[in-house]
């Protein structure tokens, strides 16, 4: 599969931060969200590439697994509807109809090719030219069992939402049947829920919140989001952050 396109269809126990210091994205350049697939044959260098870029300490990179390929004889085991959703929206707001796997989408603003790390870097570059592009800095540290999550106040950019994304850093999966069958593809930093905690509307906003609510098993990470516009219209991406927290031993697979 050289391309999975899906064009046509409608838009439709106990855990303890790393490290409890400060862990800031200060002014990061780039949010990738990477939709992908399990059953897609050309995904696997888009997931490699995605845990390269993971490692970079000025991207804010996850993987985003979608569902719309279940059928073609593997159930993706990261996956959600959600996800597609997400990767459609992004869609029917460019106006272009472009939902595939494997797509990045950079800054909520613009989409490539998930496996041109070339594309994503202009793709990064093209979109920063906004100024509103990540330019709101977003914090997050430990207070005892709670995450702590400060937003900087940036009223000239507009407002927008608030998101928190429980993450698992590095999945290990044996895909069993399909285009990939035999394959262990791993996948990084995927995203395991999305938890809003509010809105932003250009002032100063903080959240405590008890990490019993974000952790499921095997999280071991945590990225916020501020983006512009709603679920059904997502905009661009405001600011994000990412810290690492200490892995539950519960199988995701």
């Amino acid at each position: 599969m050289l391309r999975c396109r899906l064009s046509s269809v409608p838009i439709v126990a106990g855990l303890l931060l790393a490290s409890s210091a400060l862990a800031s994205a200060g002014e990061p350049r780039g949010l990738l969200e990477l939709f992908t697939s399990q059953g897609c044959s050309s995904c696997p260098a888009a997931d490699k590439l995605l845990g390269e870029l993971a490692d970079d300490p000025s991207l804010v990179a996850l993987s985003v697994p979608i569902d719309y390929w279940d059928y073609l004889g593997w159930k993706d085991t990261l996956a959600s509807s959600a996800h597609s959703a997400r990767q459609r929206a992004y869609a029917r707001v460019r106006g272009d109809r472009e939902v595939y796997t494997p797509q990045i989408v950079v800054n909520g603003a613009t989409h490539v090719l998930g496996s041109d790390h070339g594309a994503v870097e202009r793709a990064i570059t093209v979109t920063d030219r906004n100024t509103a592009v990540m330019s709101v800095p977003v914090a997050l540290s430990l207070d005892g069992n709670a995450l702590n999550i400060e937003v900087t106040a940036r009223k000239d950019h507009g407002g927008g939402e608030v998101w928190l994304c429980p993450l698992t850093r590095s999945v290990p999966v044996a895909i069993g049947r399909g285009e990939n069958h035999g394959r262990t593809v791993t996948y990084h930093n995927v995203v395991r829920r999305w938890l809003k905690l509010g809105d932003f509307a250009g002032t100063e906003s903080a959240w405590n919140v008890p990490l019993s609510e974000v952790v499921t098993g095997g999280v071991d990470a945590a990225a916020v989001i501020v983006q512009q516009g709603s679920p059904d219209k997502p905009g661009i991406v405001l600011g994000a952050a990412l810290v690492p927290v200490a892995r539950q031993t519960t199988d995701v697979r």
